[in-house]
């Protein structure tokens, strides 16, 4: 089990093994100065012990500065670096994975040996990224067209559905409870798995997105575990699709075991989608829906998750509602900014202009201003949270408007999003086109302006 702890320099171990062992004479006469010299000789062998074990330093590759706040994970252990870049492991590590926002993820072997001359540097990554359903990622031509498209601009990531919206899965997944519908179509993870290599020596950072609670094959397979309608049956949203109760532990264990499993298989980054509560009203769940425990909820599969998949070595993500970036509540929904932040390496913020129904201050009109939409979202989320702008990857519109008046998403407004991100500072920016059509409209040619 991995255990996440600050790193502590050596004086403070000194001062907490003193307090356990206090410099004092127990008892009286001969036989109390042998016990304290006892209680000294065991002290000072907890100290050397302390000064031996593995460790290092993280820095920056271009820099040379060192970064603190990096999880460095040894052999199921994690600590992370102090402001100098330092660690310590409580033990002699024969692997190291690091990762922190901002960087590519590195993994090493016989890392942890000697703190002198660990010294790891980490190159900066700023994922640019579009999405593949499914069925757009098995899809021979649209995959070959996304990758294309890769190659030929400033693309350099794909967000892949590892569980769709509609609970399919894109391989066939060893896990009881998943969904085997299409799975004559599916990938073996074998297969997955070398695609996941082959995208990675091409360069590419790759997402699983995970569908987390709405989940048709789930809920009416197991209807004790679903949301139910007043009723009494399984509910339905607009679509036709049933919901997992995301107040049942049963429900966060299956959706994180599908995240393990992606994991596992080499992606570099999990994002849970649909991490909420349906946004209807009348519904019945296993427990009663006050904020208070919707968001005790979404956080505590969260914190599961984030333990869960720390031995891994990837990024954590969610995806959520534009205006939870706005909302002091939880927006009806779980999602409440300030229990979120701390619990991702990624805010990922679904910024498209069609969704902003209302409105921002000052830019009722959404469609007619895509930059401020996206740059004021993202500058009101940092002045809530206070987290650096690397923390968040936000979503950005690529198709035909759907909500006002179905006018077409052309390169001025795709650019207009991406400046937008881009000025903010975010760590990069993902596209989404529910057909999985893109063009370069909007998108530097081979990385040139």
């Amino acid at each position: 089990m991995a255990h996440l702890s600050g790193h502590e320099p050596l004086s403070q171990n000194h001062d907490r093994w003193g307090r356990r062992f206090p410099w004092r004479v127990i008892g009286k006469g001969m036989g109390g100065v042998l016990r304290g010299g006892l209680a000294a000789l065991f002290i000072l062998h907890a100290l050397a012990a302390q000064a031996s074990i593995g460790g290092g330093q993280v820095l920056d590759a271009a820099t040379a500065h060192p970064i603190a706040g990096a999880v460095v994970e040894g052999d199921g252990h994690a600590v992370r670096t102090d402001p100098e870049g330092m660690f310590t492991l409580p033990f002699p590590a024969s692997r190291l994975n690091v990762r922190t926002p901002g960087y590519a993820r590195v993994a090493m072997a016989d890392g942890a040996a000697d703190p002198i001359k660990t010294e790891i540097r980490l190159q900066a990554f700023v994922p640019k990224g579009l999405y593949l359903s499914v069925l757009g990622f098995r899809d021979p031509g649209l995959r070959r067209a996304a990758l294309q498209l890769i190659d030929e601009t400033e693309l350099n990531a794909l967000v892949i559905d590892v569980k769709g919206d509609r609970g399919r899965m894109l391989y066939a997944s060893a896990l009881p409870r998943a969904s085997h519908e299409g799975m004559q179509k599916a990938f073996s993870r074998q297969e997955m798995a070398a695609l996941l290599e082959d995208l990675r020596k091409r360069g590419i950072y790759t997402i699983a997105r995970v569908v987390a609670f709405k989940d048709a094959p789930f809920a009416l397979a197991h209807p004790e575990l679903a949301v139910h309608n007043g009723r009494g049956g399984v509910w339905t949203d607009g679509e036709g699709q049933s919901w997992a109760d995301p107040f049942r532990p049963e429900v966060h264990d299956h959706v994180i075991a599908v995240a393990e499993e992606a994991a596992g298989l080499g992606f570099d980054e999990i994002q849970f989608d649909y991490m909420r509560f349906p946004d209807a009203t009348g519904l019945v769940f296993s427990k009663p829906s006050t904020e208070a425990g919707r968001v005790a909820a979404i956080t505590s599969f969260l914190t599961e998750a984030k333990r869960r998949l720390t031995p891994y070595n990837v990024f954590v993500a969610a995806d959520i509602f534009g205006y939870v970036l706005w909302n002091q509540n939880d927006t009806g929904i779980g999602q409440r900014l300030a229990d979120l932040a701390p619990l991702l390496d990624y805010l990922s913020p679904m910024l498209y202009p069609s969704g902003f129904q209302y409105g921002i201050p000052g830019y009722r009109e959404s469609m007619l201003h895509p930059y401020e939409i996206v740059n004021l979202s993202l500058r009101n989320a940092q002045m809530r949270t206070r987290l650096p702008a690397v923390r968040f990857r936000p979503w950005l519109q690529a198709f035909r408007d759907y909500a006002f008046d179905r006018r077409p998403f052309t390169a001025d407004e795709i650019r207009a999003q991406i400046r937008a991100a881009e000025a903010f500072g975010s760590n990069g920016w993902m596209l989404w086109n529910p057909r999985n059509v893109y063009s370069d409209a909007g998108l530097r040619r081979d990385g040139r302006p």
